[in-house]
């Protein structure tokens, strides 16, 4: 997961005292969550406030005050040294005294003082970890609790349009909503990644430091490599991977692109296809389960249904948007006639699984205890035991045959505990962001709960689409967008789900779970659509290729991140189930659009399309959109005879092409 919207920075340069404090309470961290996890559960009031007390102390220590480039000095360490102070007292205060708070009627001064420390220390760690951006929006949030004739900032409301308008709450009222309950800092989105989100980017961590990615990339290649266009399918399959790993758009282009987009340059793409084709097969690192970005576990608490089963619906929607991209580049190479990869350098498949089959064991493991109904706190636990065990095993069959001896069974402990200590930092280092991201949107969703915004804003959008569902769908579109200019996707789909949820749900009659993998869907495209398009700008980075250009192949080569929500909203049986012949013909009809929709975006399939059949295309996908039977048996008939006379047509080119090249071989007429 990590950072999930902006690009990794250069650590900044630390003195050695400070990065092994870093790596001390970093690996504490992770022993708790371990603990918390597999041995001890704990309640919300003392897992969540010391999760967040440790990930406050961690953020301010990697992340100094003046920024990574300059030295932290005096004044840094007065600043930073306080703030340190301050999470250590996030993370002790409320355990320590919750039979006190439980049982008083009223909070105390001392509680509100320490309310308002705690906003205040989580507004400044979101500036570090996340951006400034992220500060700004919750501090308008805080302002907005406070306008009204009742609140701190009476005059604020005369500056507010009357729908928006409240009472306004005092300080005492807003400091005690954001730490005295589960309404504010420690609700849901902290909840969430003080529990499932951590302990999978723990599992993430041990198999990164196993050597997990190469495996998959390697996999990828030896299954793929030959075909055209290779890498940049390989690119796909290897994000599909990574995914399931570190649920990271950004991670998964630094660590899969920096293999597949050179092989792609070289294969012939152009240096801006190359980035873009793997900004956008990173991006579905995101949506694939059973991470989902942290998706899946907001998800299951926001509605109330098992992890298991959002992760099992999310399956057919990946395969749709993975299949799409596939398909995208599959197109490309054929229009720019490439050649896959020369045998020799590829991957041997069977030496790739000999190597790493191993790392399939924690993925079965982790798969089998999720189907069976394991809570997911757990099933990472019992995952990460699985990945220690297979690596261990692995090492000692190795080292059985290498000539054994004493000495190299001690270098084999040294260099297996350095491995596990390098994971447990790993892992909480890389929750840093998330949790700091979700600690503020404790914030937001505190002052929407106190105001009734949530309802207000969906007045708002109902006024605004006129009622018409795929304009309120737009709206929300362009919302995600704006709001992941800003923010990390997890994020962007708390503060969004939490504003229009209640529109979707209620006005428009979407069903709860459509709703909410809507919404994360749209959260996603911040990482692909221009002017943002952070993702894209990653791989620009590693392919060498002007940003922009690079963001809008990005954004070609995603829509089915477009494409697939809508046919949720209007195919529910897709997520929903139902009858099987209901649920097959609507499957095969979003398989049937998305390969259209493909063709008419290229222009080609087996063969080129002419500008009217493209036309064609696009009214037939419109009509498999329709939900009306008849409507896409239309479409479906119309597609079938555009996309029949494609391939003829590509079938007599390949003829021709065949016809001249044998005519053009040596001793031929």
């Amino acid at each position: 997961m990590g950072a999930e919207n902006a690009a990794e920075p250069a650590p900044p340069r630390q003195s050695r005292p400070v990065l092994g404090l870093i790596t001390i309470v970093a690996i504490a961290l992770s022993l708790f969550q371990l603990y918390a996890a597999g041995i001890q559960p704990l309640g919300l009031f003392f897992q969540r406030p010391i999760h967040l007390g440790f990930i406050l102390v961690l953020c301010f220590l990697i992340h100094p005050v003046f920024g990574p480039d300059r030295p932290r000095g005096l004044a840094g360490w007065l600043i930073d040294g306080i703030l340190v102070l301050c999470g250590v007292l996030v993370g002790f205060w409320v355990p320590w005294n919750i039979d006190i708070i439980a049982n008083s009627i009223f909070p105390r001064q001392i509680d509100v003082a320490m309310g308002v420390m705690t906003t205040l220390v989580v507004l400044e760690a979101g500036r570090r970890a996340v951006g400034l951006v992220m500060t700004l929006i919750g501090a308008v949030f805080v302002a907005y609790a406070f306008a009204g004739s009742h609140g701190e900032l009476p005059w604020l409301a005369d500056w507010m349009p009357g729908i928006l308008n409240h009472r306004g709450y005092t300080l005492d009222r807003l400091a005690s909503q954001m730490t005295l309950g589960a309404e504010g800092i420690f609700g849901i989105p902290l909840g969430v990644a003080a529990t499932f989100v951590f302990i999978f980017v723990l599992f993430g961590a041990f198999l990164e430091v196993t050597g997990a990615g190469k495996f998959f990339i390697d996999l990828a290649y030896a299954a793929t490599g030959r075909q055209r266009g290779g890498p940049a399918k390989a690119a796909v399959l290897a994000s599909a991977g990574m995914g399931s790993i570190s649920g990271s758009a950004i991670a998964n282009v630094v660590t899969t692109g920096a293999f597949t987009i050179p092989l792609m340059k070289r294969l012939g793409y152009r240096p801006a296809q190359a980035g873009g084709i793997e900004a956008a097969a990173s991006t579905g690192g995101q949506i694939m389960p059973p991470l989902m970005g942290a998706g899946a576990f907001l998800m299951s608490e926001f509605t109330q249904m098992p992890y298991v089963h959002i992760v099992l619906v999310s399956i057919f929607p990946a395969f749709l948007y993975f299949g799409a991209v596939y398909l995208l580049v599959h197109i490309a190479a054929v229009k720019q006639g490439m050649k896959g990869m020369k045998t020799a350098d590829l991957p041997d498949l069977r030496v790739v699984l000999a190597g790493g089959w191993h790392f399939l064991l924690p993925i079965g493991v982790l798969i089998y205890l999720l189907v069976v109904g394991y809570s997911p706190m757990r099933v990472g636990f019992f995952a990460i035991g699985a990945v220690i065990f297979a690596a261990v095993v692995r090492a000692l069959l190795d080292f059985s045959r290498d000539n054994p001896s004493l000495s190299g069974l001690i270098d084999l402990a040294r260099r297996g505990a350095g491995l596990t200590l390098d994971a447990l930092e790993l892992g909480a280092r890389n929750a840093v962001p998330v949790s700091v991201a979700c600690a503020v949107a404790g914030v937001i969703v505190g002052v929407v709960g106190l105001t009734g915004l949530g309802l207000k804003f969906s007045s708002m959008m109902i006024a605004f689409s006129g009622g018409n569902l795929v304009l309120a769908l737009i709206l929300v579109m362009i919302a995600s967008l704006i709001l992941g200019m800003g923010l990390p996707v997890t994020a962007a789909y708390i503060v969004l789900i939490i504003l229009v949820g209640p529109a979707l749900t209620e006005e428009f009659g979407i069903p709860v779970l459509i709703a909410h993998l809507v919404v994360f869907w749209y959260s996603q495209d911040s990482n692909v659509t221009p002017p943002v398009a952070l993702a894209g700008f990653a791989g620009a980075a590693i392919a060498g290729s002007k940003p922009m250009e690079t963001s809008f192949q990005a954004w070609k080569f995603a829509k089915g991140l477009y494409l697939v929500p809508l046919f949720m909203v209007f195919n529910e049986p897709i997520i929903l189930g139902g009858p099987l012949p209901l649920v097959l013909w609507n499957g095969a009809i979003a398989i049937l659009a998305m390969v259209a929709a493909a063709a008419a975006l290229e222009g080609f399939l087996w063969a080129p399309m002419r500008l009217w059949q493209r036309g064609l295309v696009l009214l037939g996908v419109i009509a498999l959109f329709w939900p009306d039977l008849g409507a896409e048996i239309a479409g479906t008939l119309l597609l079938g005879l555009i996309l029949g006379m494609n391939q003829v047509k590509g079938r007599r080119m390949s003829a021709a092409e065949k016809a001249v090249s044998v005519a053009a071989a040596p001793g031929r007429a």
